[in-house]
């Protein structure tokens, strides 16, 4: 059943015109309020009928006419004035309310999956620069002068280079803001994945027996 059903189930035209101020007779006969009308012309029981101005209908084009509003708004009118307990409405503001309901919780569970994402990633560039700055320290012992007045190796310079970059970068992750981290997973992220593919070699080439510490952590680097 629609609001103007039940609405017009509920309450006549008379009954409106009654509740708004119009005085209705005995005979069933009022004052149009439609037009200028000082001699009672208006028919006016279940529905109304002006047998001057030729304005008719229900309760709800009654109400309609009277105060300038669509149909709907009437039939909402007349539902909260004579305090009219609609199903329809309550069974469409349920459905709403269910879809809202649905809707933030699809959207909270989508926030939370990418929360989880975004922190198991983060994690795992943690545990890769971390792994990179041991390897990077160890090469640099292997590389470093070895007394005062031996000159610096190219390598040597590389690994202190490459350490305090990987330092700064575990800075960020472990001490930045929200935005800060997000900022490096953007603009970073494909680096540290790059790090971790060569860590990976380097293992397996290690294990392998291919090569020795200081050429595998130069690729790495």
């Amino acid at each position: 059943m629609t609001i103007f059903e039940e609405v017009k189930n509920s309450v006549t035209a008379r009954q409106a015109a009654l509740q708004y101020g119009i005085k209705v007779g005995k005979n069933k006969m009022a004052c149009c309020p439609f037009h200028n009308d000082h001699h009672p012309s208006m028919k006016i029981d279940i529905g109304f009928c002006c047998f001057a101005c030729g304005e008719k209908g229900d309760v709800i084009a009654f109400v309609s006419k009277l105060f300038g509003l669509t149909p709907y708004e009437a039939a909402r009118k007349l539902a909260e004035d004579f305090r009219i307990q609609l199903s329809s409405i309550n069974k469409a503001e349920k459905k709403r309310r269910k879809s809202s309901k649905k809707s933030t919780q699809s959207k909270s569970c989508m926030e939370y999956q990418l929360q989880q994402n975004f922190y198991q990633m983060e994690q795992r560039m943690i545990r890769v620069l971390c792994d990179y700055l041991n390897l990077l320290e160890r090469w640099r012992q292997m590389v470093a002068p070895k007394t005062p007045a031996e000159e610096w190796k190219e390598e040597y310079e590389v690994a202190c280079h490459k350490i305090c970059m990987v330092e700064y970068y575990l800075d960020i992750l472990l001490q930045g803001s929200l935005e800060e981290r997000a900022e490096f997973f953007i603009h970073k992220g494909e680096e540290v994945i790059q790090i971790e593919n060569r860590m990976g070699g380097i293992k397996a080439g290690n294990q392998g027996g291919t090569k020795n510490c200081n050429d595998n952590t130069k690729s790495a680097s």
